[in-house]
């Protein structure tokens, strides 16, 4: 089996126990298991956490909407290949919504606004739903169900809202900083531009040659490689992408950063000025760590499943060598879980050796082995998944050095 193969993250999945496919269910729609779950977790507490810090007003908004909504946004009919049916309640029809943009502008519309008050960053985790063809369907990285860490900053002017950009792109370096994740190994800036002469695909608005100058001259100061491709952006704007590949070569865009020539006015997305008077908004649409299932894909990818301690779903597993043990590695058990550190307990009959192999088979990054002379000490011995063993630890000590590895994010 090649290196291509073994890590691939629909295998690893399977193996490792992190999500599902089944065909009663649906094609495209991945269930995660409780392995996966936690990987989800900690991933959407870790950007909500980032972006709260950043000024970020986090809401909930509707998986639904009337169709007309999206006939507002332009969504429909541009959109319309990568939508659902209309879904026809009481005489109306809804949709499943592809994207939040629409919700949030109505939050934002639901008040007035003044000046003083920009830019509002509104932003969702939200679930989403898009058609993808059944040819194109892979594992987490191709789906018809995901979420979304996605974002609508409504800013005061232009210039405003190309310093919001920046902005965007340092919580996305910060982000994949976190993640372990490289610019230029493990992901690449692309400036992606519309065509003038595509009326059909791309909004009609003079505004679009200043738009795509004005990020890529933000891209030349920022002074990072980036490539541009014609043809490759929003249908209502310019975008920054940031590129990932699978093992297998193929390439997607996991984060982006779009400016928004057509939404203001669809939406006439307004503030009262300094001088009293209302003036047009401009906006910025961002997601910060992209699609959560496809983010999870490649860094199933990436790791070959062996995650660093904040993200592993398993952190520790408790290993006690023979029964006599068993009560004080449960002791132990019952401390780590109580400072929600993600911990096992293998009180199978197993030898040590199996319960070791088994442990690193599952890429679980610490064992904690219990025998006569850890009883006896009140202690622990730590084994790690790639450095060893290291020396017996009181289990306070060993609690004081995991959670600063976890908050460390290494």
């Amino acid at each position: 089996m090649s290196d291509t193969e073994k890590d691939d993250h629909k295998k690893l999945g399977r193996e490792l126990g992190l999500f599902h496919i089944d065909e009663m269910v649906g094609k495209g729609l991945p269930m995660l298991l409780p392995k996966g779950a936690a990987i989800r977790r900690e991933l959407e507490r870790f950007i909500v956490d980032e972006e709260i810090k950043r000024g970020y007003q986090h809401v909930y908004t509707p998986d639904i909407a009337r169709l007309e909504l999206y006939k507002k946004s332009g969504h429909y009919p541009h959109y319309q290949d990568s939508m659902y049916a209309p879904i026809v309640i009481d005489d109306e029809e809804f949709m499943l919504r592809p994207m939040t943009c629409p919700h949030h502008f109505q939050l934002y519309l639901s008040k007035p606004h003044s000046y003083r008050e920009l830019p509002i960053r509104i932003a969702e985790v939200a679930k989403l739903y898009r058609y993808e063809q059944s040819g194109e369907l892979m594992g987490l990285q191709r789906v018809r169900s995901f979420c979304l860490s996605d974002a609508h900053i409504i800013c005061v002017s232009e210039e405003q809202a190309v310093e919001e950009i920046g902005e965007a792109l340092n919580l996305i370096e910060y982000a994949n900083g976190c993640l372990g994740l490289k610019m230029g190994k493990d992901y690449r800036y692309r400036l992606s531009l519309g065509d003038r002469d595509n009326a059909e695909k791309y909004y009609k608005d003079e505004g679009w040659e200043k738009a795509e100058d004005l990020l890529r001259e933000l891209m030349k100061k920022r002074e990072v490689a980036f490539e541009e491709a014609k043809d490759e952006a929003a249908f209502y704007g310019p975008k920054i992408d940031i590129q990932m590949k699978n093992v297998n070569g193929k390439e997607d865009t996991a984060f982006t950063v779009q400016y928004d020539l057509c939404m203001p006015k669809r939406f006439n997305l307004t503030y009262i000025g300094e001088d009293g008077k209302e003036h047009g908004a401009f906006v910025v649409h961002r997601s910060s760590i992209g699609a959560i299932e496809r983010i999870m894909a490649f860094l199933i990818e990436k790791y070959a499943g062996a995650f660093p301690l904040w993200l592993s779903p398993v952190q520790v597993r408790v290993l006690p060598i023979g029964e006599g043990h068993f009560k004080y590695a449960r002791d132990v058990f019952e401390k780590l879980k109580a400072e929600n550190i993600r911990v096992e307990l293998d009180d199978s009959n197993e030898s040590l050796g199996k319960k070791i192999r088994n442990a690193k088979i599952e890429k679980v990054p610490y064992m904690l082995v219990i025998g006569d002379q850890e009883v006896s000490d009140n202690r622990v011995t730590l084994e790690s998944r790639e450095a060893g063993k290291f020396d017996q630890l009181e289990v306070e000590e060993l609690i004081s050095k995991l959670k600063q590895e976890i908050k460390d994010k290494k």
